[in-house]
């Protein structure tokens, strides 16, 4: 194996903990997997932590006094209390579960445009976004300045893939409400400059939104270091199952905005006239949660604690930084989005001549080779370069320098086949 400065030491031994790593297709050929910023592939230890839970535990948690239901809410609380360590919350009751980081982002847009003063969005108030978000943090905010009247305003992108803050005080005013922004963008891999944008969000009164979804499983994420007063992020970009995201708030934003999802847990006291809501962070909790699936998000935060996350950062590092090196000496290749390693994620989007991207996809995968196509939930990036969709190649801790160059080795191969 290729050896480079910051790759996990133990780096065999941790592939050999991902079952599907060992996975043949296409005759007999290892498969290369490089679609991380869709999902990760999941660990034994997560995948005994959910046979365990529903072989030995399952029941539905609070309330039941008996064996199998003390025992399920044990787990599920517990893996809030992983989840508030792991971010560094300054309590666990502003630890929410939501079922992605779609549902995390959809809430707290629906909470402020339910909420009371200050902080309810109207037409007299502006939303602030970015031009390289994920669907999931464009929508939402489309959806609650058409219901508001709210002004929706965002961020363009340099030429490099990085936000253009050259207009930063004419963009975030003493209207705005809500600046919400991703920390590293799944499709340019850019890291963004977050302190700046806080720093002038606070400066007009402004609440602050962040989408951790690519930064959460790749490197330490300090809630209360970014300063921001909601962070999202989902489970199954980070070894855990799917069906389990994370909304992170203040606690006295919490005990002040209203719920948006109404049912049993949420609940204080119900009467046919009225009802009282529960302290949060079950206020937003609505009906039976993603029970299983908290458990294995609780047994991913162990995977990687254990690994470190500083150590995780560094060997995504190396593999990026190896990636960015090999990829421009292809061909024709055009990485969409930073082209260094510096201040970007682990994820790479590239075109190639005038290969349309489902072609290198399919042709790539045919070698075994799996990355992801298309505009990734961020087609407002692909508009802005003025091109269709790109081939998004993306790593973990797993990744090796070997799949690196075997997916060099199969862009040459896409190359050679359409001539």
């Amino acid at each position: 194996m290729t050896q480079l400065p910051g790759l996990l030491d133990d780096l065999e031994a941790i592939r050999k903990d991902f079952p599907i790593l060992d996975r043949e297709v296409h005759d007999g050929r290892k498969i290369v997997y490089l679609d991380n910023a869709a999902t990760s592939q999941k660990p034994r230890q997560v995948l005994d932590a959910l046979s365990a839970y529903y072989e030995r535990h399952n029941a539905n948690v609070h309330r039941g006094v008996h064996v199998l239901a003390e025992e399920a809410t044990a787990l599920y609380e517990g893996a809030r209390d992983k989840v508030a360590e792991f971010v560094n919350a300054p309590s666990r009751d502003e630890v929410i579960f939501t079922k992605n980081a779609s549902e995390s982002l959809n809430l707290v847009a629906n909470m402020l445009g339910w909420a009371d003063e200050p902080y309810r969005v109207d037409s007299d108030t502006e939303i602030v976004i970015t031009e390289m978000e994920h669907h999931s943090n464009i929508v939402p905010w489309q959806l609650l300045a058409q219901r508001t009247g709210a002004k929706l305003k965002w961020f363009g992108l340099t030429d490099d893939g990085r936000l253009d803050l050259s207009n930063i005080e004419e963009v975030i005013t003493e209207k705005t409400k809500i600046v919400s922004f991703v920390l590293v963008s799944n499709i340019l891999g850019t890291h963004n400059p977050v302190e700046e944008i806080v720093r002038r969000a606070q400066d007009v009164g402004a609440l602050v939104c962040v989408d951790a979804s690519q930064a959460a499983p790749h490197m330490p994420l300090d809630v209360q270091a970014l300063g921001a007063d909601f962070v999202a992020f989902t489970g199954h970009k980070m070894c855990a199952p799917t069906g389990i995201g994370v909304l992170w708030g203040r606690q006295e934003l919490l005990e002040d905005l209203p719920p948006f999802l109404g049912g049993g847990e949420m609940i204080e006291t119900v009467s046919m006239s009225s009802s009282t809501y529960a302290p949060a962070p079950h206020k937003f909790e609505a009906g039976t949660p993603p029970i299983a699936q908290a458990v294995g998000l609780g047994a991913a935060i162990d995977y990687l604690s254990a690994i470190g996350m500083e150590k995780i950062h560094a060997h995504e590092k190396a593999i990026t930084e190896y990636a960015v090196k090999r990829l421009i000496e292809v061909p024709d290749l055009r990485i969409i989005g930073p082209a260094t390693s510096e201040d970007r994620g682990a994820a790479i989007s590239f075109t190639l001549g005038d290969i349309h991207p489902h072609d290198v996809g399919q042709v790539l995968d045919e070698q075994g080779i799996a990355v992801r196509v298309g505009h990734h939930c961020a087609r407002p990036v692909c508009l802005r370069y003025g091109i269709p969709a790109t081939t998004r190649a993306s790593f973990y801790l797993y990744s090796t320098p070997a799949e690196v160059d075997a997916l060099v080795d199969g862009l040459e191969h896409v190359r050679n086949f359409f001539g």
